[in-house]
C-alpha cells in the first residue's frame, strides 16, 4: 500500500550509498577495519569502554545474556511490553524470563516495584527496556541489583542517544543492547551492538560473537596470527562492513535526528492537548529521552481496530507497541502465563497505537494526522 504518511521513514542519503560504494571497492566485505571504526566511533559517543558490532538486536541481547552465564537455573526478569526478542534471548540461554509489570499509564517502562516482587533466589539478571526511547528509573534498579546481587541488561534498542541523569542509556547497567533495524533512530539495515565497561564481560563477549575465537579473519589477513584456538561455544553474530560504514554516517546524524523527533513529539502533544478521549504517555518524563515512537492510550469506549482501519483508509500508518508477550501462544503454552498476571500492561496493551514519527515528516503531515484523529473521535 501507498501511504500518504508512514509509520516511519529512513534518513538514508548520498553519503551512505558512497561509503558503502569505497567498502564495495576495498573488496573486504566482512568484518574488519570499518567495523573496528563503528565500534570505535560509538563507544565514544556513549563514553563507554567497549563496544562490540554485531548481527541484530536480537543477537545482541542473546550475548549479553550468554556471557553474563545465565543458565538453565536461573531467572530473568523483563517486562512484557516489548519485542518478543526481550524474552526470548533470556529463553535461547535455558533461563525462565519472568515478566514484571509497566509503573502507570503515563510510564510505560518496567516497575521497580514490580520488580522486587518477583525476585527470588534464583533471579540472576534485570533485563530493563526502554521503551520508546523514555529512560527506565536506572536510579532504583541499580540499587536493587546491587542489593540483591543481579546483574542489570539494558536494552536500549529505542535508546540511542536518551540519557538518564546525564549518562547514555546502555552505559548503566552491566551490559547494554542496541538495535540498528531499518526503523530504528539509527539504522544499519539490520545490525546491533553490545556495550560495557567491565573488561572480564568485554572479552566474553568478543569470543561469542564470532565462534568462541581467538583471533579473526581481519586479523589473520593482516598478518597479525596464523592460527587460532576456540575458547568457548560462540555463535556467528558478526556485523559486516558495508552495513558498519552506514552506521559511521548514521551516527552523525543521531543527535540532529533525535532533536528533530523532540520537536514533532512536542507538535503532538501541543495539537492533541484538548483530544479528551486519548492519553499520551511520558507527559512527566523530564529525562533526555530519543523519542522513538509516539504512543498514544485510546479511551477504552474506543474500538482501536476500528481506529486503526479509518486511520488506514485516510493513507495513514499505524501500529501497535506491543502486543504483551507473556499472552503469546508460545509463552502461555511453555509457561502457563494468563490474562490478568499483568494489570497494566494488559490495559496499554489493549488501548495502545502508535502514530507516524521520523524527523522528515514535518509539520503538515502531524496537522493532518491530529485533524483525521479528532474528526474520527468526534
Amino acid at each position: 500500500m501507498q501511504w500518504k504518511i508512514p509509520l516511519s521513514d529512513i534518513d538514508l542519503g548520498q553519503d551512505e550509498i558512497d561509503a558503502v560504494i569505497e567498502v564495495l571497492k576495498s573488496k573486504w566485505l566482512t568484518m574488519g577495519e570499518v567495523t573496528h571504526n563503528f565500534e570505535g566511533a560509538f563507544a565514544e559517543y556513549l563514553d563507554v569502554k567497549h563496544a562490540f558490532a554485531v548481527a541484530n538486536g536480537t543477537a545482541a541481547l542473546h550475548i549479553a545474556h550468554q556471557v553474563l552465564g545465565i543458565t538453565e537455573s536461573d531467572e530473568v526478569i523483563c517486562p512484557s511490553l516489548t519485542f518478543v526478542a526481550t524474552a526470548n534471548s533470556i529463553l535461547y540461554t535455558g533461563a525462565v524470563p519472568v515478566f514484571a509489570d509497566v509503573t502507570s499509564l503515563d510510564d510505560l517502562n518496567i516497575s521497580p516495584e514490580s520488580v522486587l516482587q518477583k525476585i527470588t533466589p534464583k533471579t540472576k539478571a534485570i533485563t530493563v527496556v526502554h521503551y520508546g526511547g523514555y529512560p527506565c528509573d536506572m536510579d532504583k534498579i541499580m540499587q536493587m541489583a546491587k542489593k540483591h546481587n543481579v546483574y542489570v541488561v539494558e536494552d536500549a534498542a529505542h535508546a540511542p542517544g536518551a540519557e538518564f541523569d546525564g549518562k547514555k542509556l546502555g552505559t548503566i547497567g552491566d551490559i547494554g543492547c542496541f538495535s540498528f533495524f531499518s526503523n530504528k533512530n539509527m539504522t544499519t539495515g539490520e545490525g546491533g551492538m553490545v556495550v560495557t565497561d567491565n573488561d572480564d564481560i568485554a572479552e566474553k563477549i568478543k569470543r561469542i560473537r564470532s565462534h568462541g575465537m581467538t583471533t579473526l579473519t581481519w586479523d589473520r589477513h593482516k598478518g597479525h596470527a596464523y592460527s587460532y584456538d576456540v575458547m568457548d561455544l560462540g555463535f556467528n553474530y558478526r556485523l559486516d562492513e558495508m552495513r558498519a560504514t552506514i552506521g559511521i554516517v548514521q551516527l552523525k546524524k543521531l543527535d540532529d535526528n533525535n532533536l528533530l523527533r523532540k520537536k514533532m513529539v512536542d507538535t503532538y502533544r501541543k495539537m492533541l492537548s484538548d483530544a479528551n478521549e486519548i492519553a499520551i504517555p511520558f507527559g512527566s518524563c523530564k529525562e533526555d529521552a530519543s523519542y522513538y515512537i509516539f504512543p498514544i492510550l485510546l479511551n477504552s469506549r474506543i474500538n482501536r481496530t476500528k481506529f486503526i482501519d479509518k486511520m488506514r483508509m485516510r493513507g495513514i500508518q499505524t501500529s501497535i507497541h506491543y502486543p504483551p508477550v507473556h499472552l503469546f501462544s508460545f509463552y502461555r503454552e511453555k509457561f502457563g502465563y494468563k490474562a490478568g498476571a499483568l494489570p497494566i500492561t494488559e490495559d496499554i496493551c489493549k488501548r495502545e497505537v502508535t502514530l507516524p514519527l521520523y524527523p522528515s515528516m514535518g509539520f503538515k503531515a502531524i496537522e493532518y494526522i491530529v485533524r483525521t484523529i479528532k474528526s474520527l473521535i468526534d
